[in-house]
């Protein structure tokens, strides 16, 4: 009897994952062997396992090699999408830091969950098989459902740790029954093999469909949102800023790999699709947006709005994949310093474990703390699409993509609901600068860290659009092409 011959595997293409999990797996056995007060010192070293996958990712970057008979694969694309999920998640845990220490979680087992949630975006980044984004949908998910409620003493934290888990489990029950249409008729779940059926049959398209539910509701697409402004208020304003940006960089990574990759003679029905998707979240997000008066759920609406400008990005890519990847890369790597700037300027201005949470804790807010402000009102800019900052760049490149691509239509619907949006942005500057502060002044705490989560957004911010030739990032995306 012959032994059995295992097949070769080459660990360097996921190594960027595995520093992620390894530190994540130390930081759950150092918990139990650091006393409390020591305990702060296990966000540090998440930190530090985020700066050696972020310099793993660099050096993988410009190379494409495929591990595991082809599930995975470490290209330009998966690590530009890698530097936006460490940057954003290091920003996370840098505003968690004071955030934790006010909510007496001083336990390892927070930051273990932010990089194991960590380890399952970036695996969907790097995915080229069914299978392997699945199973990065799982881990980023269970990670986040308990992340979702980790407030435990707050009802509304465990409300939303239930909604998310609820639906969140519908919707890997549709993608996994997609997963099944597919392989029935392919007889495989990798691309390459998924490229090359029969596309005729209906169950290949009853597959998308499903895939298609289970990838919306992740990226927070319309009719799929449901869950967004509930989930969004209810949960830690870290873990709220972590899902924000990560769930649907990994849902986006997944989704335009998926339809780019592996459905190309398909495209005229995906994009009709996607384009149906993308004017329903753009309209319903930004005009639920507007009567809002909690910033968490605002900003909750307002993801919903990005993920329909990110969706013209995929769109646009299925018929010109050069002009739309590049500026869906662009978008999300924007969105991320905006969206967590947003947030952590709220951690920061947070006293005692109290959150301001209403417009109306915003009244006067350039009076008693004139940075935190500034910086808010900078972002807020930004989210509207204000130049020269860097999301009226973001918002050019996708609608300049989507007219390349002969979406018009598309493209003022979407310039008009930006429009729209100016509204409901501009309303948090003017109850800051506009308002006068009701009764005392509430103090904030100095923390260096939770600053500093403020501090690179508002550089990043302003300077990523403006100063190309010190951040070529977009030259950096034209060149991260999968």
């Amino acid at each position: 009897m012959e032994p059995l011959q295992l097949p070769p595997v080459d660990l360097a293409p996921m190594m960027p994952q595995i520093i992620v999990m390894i530190t994540a797996l130390g930081i759950m056995l150092l918990e139990i062997l650091t006393a409390r007060q020591h305990k702060k010192y296990l966000a540090v070293l998440s930190l530090a396992g985020l700066g050696t996958a972020f310099w793993n990712s660099v050096q993988l970057w410009g190379r494409s090699q495929d591990a595991f008979s082809g599930m995975v694969v470490s290209d330009s694309y998966a690590m530009f999408f890698n530097f936006a999920l460490l940057i954003g998640t290091a920003l996370v845990i840098l505003m968690s830091m004071k955030y934790t220490e006010e909510q007496g979680w001083q336990n390892g087992d927070y930051y273990a969950l932010i990089l194991f949630s960590l380890s399952g975006m970036m695996l969907m980044a790097s995915a080229t098989d069914l299978i392997t984004v699945f199973l990065g949908l799982e881990i980023l998910s269970v990670a986040l459902y308990i992340l979702a409620g980790f407030a435990r003493t707050r009802m509304q934290s465990e409300e939303s740790a239930l909604k998310y888990f609820l639906l969140g489990s519908f919707a890997s029950g549709f993608f996994l029954y997609g997963i099944a249409m597919i392989y029935g008729v392919a007889g495989a779940t990798g691309f390459e093999a998924i490229a090359r059926i029969d596309p005729s049959s209906p169950l290949t398209l009853f597959g998308i469909a499903l895939i298609l539910i289970g990838l919306g509701f992740k990226v927070a697409l319309v009719p799929f949102h449901n869950w967004v402004p509930d989930v969004y208020e209810g949960a830690p304003t870290p873990v709220t800023a972590f899902m924000s940006f990560g769930a649907k960089a990994a849902g986006f990574a997944a989704l335009a790999r998926l339809l780019v990759g592996a459905f190309p003679v398909l495209s005229a029905t995906w994009i009709n699709i996607l384009w149906i998707l993308a004017a329903l979240t753009m309209v319903v997000g930004n005009v639920a947006a507007i009567t809002q008066t909690n910033i968490k759920r605002l900003l909750g609406y307002s993801s919903i709005a990005h993920a329909g400008y990110l969706l013209m990005g995929v769109i646009a890519a299925g018929e010109n994949p050069a002009s739309g990847i590049p500026s869906l890369l662009y978008y999300m790597l924007a969105y991320t310093f905006m969206v967590v700037g947003a947030f952590a300027t709220v951690t920061y201005l947070s006293r005692n474990g109290q959150e301001r949470g209403n417009f109306s804790d915003y009244r006067g807010l350039w009076y008693e703390h004139p940075l935190p402000a500034a910086a808010l009102a900078i972002f807020m800019f930004s989210l509207a699409g204000f130049p020269p900052l860097v999301g009226f760049f973001a918002k050019y490149y996708v609608f300049l993509a989507a007219v390349e691509s002969g979406f018009i239509g598309l493209t003022v619907l979407g310039v008009l609901t930006s429009l729209v949006s100016v509204y409901y942005y501009l309303r948090v500057i003017y109850y800051m600068f506009m308002e006068q502060p009701v009764g005392e002044a509430s103090p904030v705490g100095p923390s260096f860290p939770a600053g500093l989560a403020v501090m690179i957004p508002v550089l990043a911010t302003t300077l990523m659009g403006l100063v190309s030739a010190i951040f070529p990032l977009f030259e950096m995306a034209r060149k991260s092409m999968f």
